[in-house]
């Protein structure tokens, strides 16, 4: 083998003892080693190739192949230009604490500034947040170690490795993959290791909110000590006696001027309702640390800490009662305003997404208005049943996320998969739906709710009579495109939803491949039907 493919197998190999078991590949010729390297593992079970021809799509399948395995995964692309179009990925993955590795393959560090073609300076370009290791041409130690630190670490990392010619060996060789675990370890706990935890005192009237990613931790919070628990769709941890199915209207009424403590984990942004209320300087609030070593804290007022608190004995009941049946009765209300007002067909979609997805399936949202139609109708799951939603809500971008959802589905494989995306979401990953014809192919079902337009905008003050002049052409975006189309175009199956009881009966299907639900909805009178819902 040459020094560049050596090289190649021995970064795949360590990516392998780390845990790492799929990686995605966008194509090139600077990146050959990578890629012949990459073959041949997979050929050899080492573990699965994913080959993409849009690398902005490669990021995205790699982040959520990380989601759904919660394993480190690699990305690789050739020099150039093909490195930036992984950025909103990788910064995605940032935000999130994501394991992503880049292995992006370069011309000898002699060649940069010279004109050389395809070369540019890509060492650190997704900044100074994302460790970068430049691995010199032949650099077996340099390489193998910088593996192994990246996957351990909570978040992406780059490895930015030159190859010289020849970038084929010779001859053929295949490298040796016997050596290597059946199985790698998986990547470490999250949880804050070793942490002392902080105990409460009782007395305060607490809430615990639950953003993204906040993970079981905050549900036994709340339960233990008999809180109140506000948790989004895809905090993991919308389960159980004590989360509430419509926390955000809740807190616009006097129980949410009562709140006197709060405890935030995970990265709750869904609402401003929530975000107003973790930003009060009057209230005692504690914000728990993520993986990345972050607290959410927009309004700069909270304690920081490194691990979840600990209550010594439960509240007495009359806080969480007084939540619970308040719950309860808004909740209903909702449920009668959505099932008569013709406007409110958007959320009965989202209802009737949450109601099928079953215990241990997947369910990718889309960010805008689905993610928070689903806050307001998906009531809370019970514990212990293993459902996983997830969202890209690091940054909130609608970009990628039909890769995200597909990527996430081949790497949870015994889970029943949906993804509940828009229109401008669907179309903005439209490359997403292009595999190959030997790629691998989850089983998923991608419910689109197309109202040819951003409906969200409509909600906001953007949305208000005085820019009635420009809103459809600078916020509303109709497009006109035929989902139909786009999806036979890339050989997607298809189905136009006409009503609700075909959406309900195509989602018990449970057909093989991907599959593409298209429910046309209106986005009229969005904005009327939103304050109807807040005067509940």
């Amino acid at each position: 083998m040459s020094d560049g493919t050596s090289v190649a197998a021995a970064v795949i190999a360590a990516v392998r003892r780390g845990g790492g078991s799929d990686a995605v590949l966008a194509p090139g010729s600077r990146s050959a080693p990578l890629a012949l390297a990459l073959h041949s593992a997979d050929a050899a079970g080492v573990l699965r190739l994913h080959v993409r021809i849009d690398e902005r799509t490669a990021g995205f399948l790699a982040l959520g192949l990380a989601k759904g395995s919660h394993r480190p995964v690699v990305v690789v692309t050739t020099s150039g230009s093909a490195v930036a179009h992984l950025h909103p990925a990788v910064l995605e993955a940032l935000h999130v604490s994501e394991p992503l590795i880049v292995l992006s393959a370069d011309r000898p560090a002699a060649l940069r500034g010279t004109g050389a073609n395809q070369t540019t300076e890509q060492v650190g370009i997704f900044g100074s947040r994302v460790p970068c290791v430049d691995v010199a041409a032949g650099d077996f130690v340099a390489a193998v170690s910088a593996v192994e630190a990246a996957v351990r670490r909570h978040g992406p990392t780059q490895l930015n490795l030159q190859f010289a010619d020849p970038l084929v060996p010779d001859e053929l060789s295949r490298p040796r993959w016997d050596s290597l675990p059946a199985e790698g370890p998986n990547r470490p706990d999250a949880a804050s290791a070793g942490e002392e935890s902080q105990c409460l005192p009782s007395g305060p009237r607490s809430v615990v909110v639950a953003g993204d990613g906040a993970g079981p931790p905050a549900r036994l919070l709340a339960e233990r000590a008999n809180w109140p628990l506000l948790a989004e769709p895809t905090s993991g941890a919308r389960t159980g006696s004590h989360a509430l199915r419509s926390a955000r209207l809740l807190l616009g009424t006097q129980l949410g001027q009562q709140v006197e403590r709060v405890i935030v984990t995970g990265h709750p942004t869904l609402s401003r309702p929530v975000t107003r209320l973790i930003s009060r300087a009057d209230l005692d609030v504690v914000s728990v640390r993520g993986p990345g070593a972050v607290c959410t804290d927009p309004g700069r007022v909270a304690r920081h800490v490194n691990a979840m608190p600990t209550v010594a004995a439960a509240d007495a009941d009359d806080w969480f009662d007084e939540w619970r049946a308040a719950d309860e009765r808004l909740s209903k209300a909702v449920d009668d305003l959505v099932g008569a007002d013709p406007a409110g067909l958007p959320l009965r979609v989202a209802g009737e997404v949450a109601a099928a997805l079953g215990p241990e399936g997947l369910l990718v949202v889309g960010s805008s208005s689905p993610v928070r139609d689903l806050d307001l109708m998906a009531a809370p799951y019970p514990a212990g049943q293993r459902r996983l939603i997830i969202g890209n809500r690091g940054l909130a971008g609608i970009d990628g996320t039909v890769s995200t959802a597909i990527g996430a589905a081949l790497g949870r494989r015994s889970s029943r998969s949906l993804a509940y995306v828009g229109d401008l979401t669907f179309l903005h990953d439209a490359n997403g739906l292009i595999l190959g014809p030997d790629e691998p192919r989850p089983d998923l079902t991608i419910v689109v709710a197309n109202d040819d337009g951003g409906a969200i905008f409509s909600t906001l003050e953007q949305g208000g009579p005085a820019f009635a002049e420009s809103f459809e052409r600078v916020f509303g975006t109709p497009h006109g495109v035929s989902i139909r189309a786009l999806c036979e175009a890339s050989s997607t199956a298809y189905e136009r939803i006409d009503d609700l009881a075909q959406l309900r009966a195509s989602l018990t299907d449970d057909p093989a491949g991907i599959r593409v639900l298209e429910v046309p909805i209106s986005r009229a009178d969005r904005q009327a039907f939103n304050d109807r819902i807040l005067a509940l």
